[in-house]
């Protein structure tokens, strides 16, 4: 599908040195952002949303009076 003579030419193109430095500057480029985003990246404790409301605790129940089990048929 391929002539010889694109696939020569794709051959030197990929191997050439420019190609080669820059994919090896763009590897250390992407390492070193993922690096300093790993390192200052903000802990999930620190945010600047606003603190959630905390709901007051329900009211304790009342007990059953003694004369509701005494009316209880047995």
């Amino acid at each position: 599908m391929f002539s010889k003579e694109l696939t020569e030419l794709l051959v030197q193109v990929i191997t050439s040195w420019q190609v080669i430095a820059i994919t090896i500057a763009l590897i250390f480029f992407i390492y070193l952002v993922n690096y300093a985003a790993r390192t200052y990246h903000r802990p999930a404790s620190v945010s600047k949303s606003k603190p959630k409301k905390v709901k007051p605790p329900p009211a304790p129940k009342e007990e059953k009076k003694e004369e509701d089990e005494e009316t209880l048929p047995s």
